[in-house]
């Protein structure tokens, strides 16, 4: 069956150069010019989406959200395809749940190259999620298949890049990982993301774990572990 690609730009022109040679690699192509009609056109089920980020009354990083709140979309690809080339903005758009960002211009093979390892990762390494595989470690407890996280009984709520970091160090507790080993298991190698990126979301995580952050040990110059709890 058809892989099934949902474009979403105001500009017609990108549209009409994405589609063609999409649909020349054999993708089955979905197009919306707005971000109300791409929340419309999730109606078609699409396995990965394109979003720029400009575009008049929703932009690309309202409709991300949207995405991620729809619990049939959690773990659906989302690439942002931007002429915004601010750090900032890349970060920004990492962090409220999207997979991957390319800069405008880019090359045809980029883009699908960046679609192929993105649809790649989400059949394989992190569709383990659903393996039904529980991490429960002092008073936190992990269930991959749900998407959930427990603290002390209580329920918290984490992006899916969050919860992997999580589910990631501490699955291992007491390894460290560098931020290179975290950036490709999480974002995978052929997916260009800066470093900066894993300690903007092991900071949000902290956040959220609350009194409990300390379970999330920084080691200087190297990356980060979950400490062991006895």
């Amino acid at each position: 069956m058809k892989k099934k690609i949902l474009i979403v730009d105001d500009e017609k022109d990108i549209i009409e150069f994405l589609q063609y040679n999409l649909e020349h690699k054999g993708y089955e192509v979905i197009t919306s010019y707005d971000g109300k009609g791409a929340l419309e056109k999730l109606s078609e089920n699409p396995d990965l989406i394109v979003l720029d980020v400009m575009m008049p009354e929703m932009d690309g990083y309202e409709v991300c959200k949207k995405i991620r709140e729809i619990d049939k979309f959690k773990n659906t690809p989302v690439l942002f395809l931007t002429a915004r080339s601010n750090e900032i903005d890349e970060v920004h758009g990492l962090n409220i749940g999207a997979d991957d960002y390319i800069q405008k211009p880019a090359s045809v093979e980029k883009i699908l190259a960046r679609i192929n390892a993105n649809l790649r990762k989400s059949n394989s390494a992190y569709s383990e999620v659903g393996t039904g595989t529980r991490i429960d470690i002092g008073p936190l407890t992990i269930d991959k298949e749900q998407y959930q996280v427990k603290l002390n009984g209580e329920e918290l709520i984490f992006p899916k890049k969050e919860f992997e970091i999580l589910s990631l160090l501490a699955g291992k507790p007491g390894k460290v990982f560098n931020r290179n080993q975290i950036l490709d298991q999480i974002w995978g190698e052929n997916v260009y993301v800066v470093a900066r990126t894993v300690d903007v979301h092991v900071r949000k995580i902290r956040e959220k774990l609350g009194d409990y952050s300390i379970l999330i040990e920084t080691i200087k110059g190297v990356g980060y572990r979950f400490q062991k709890i006895d």
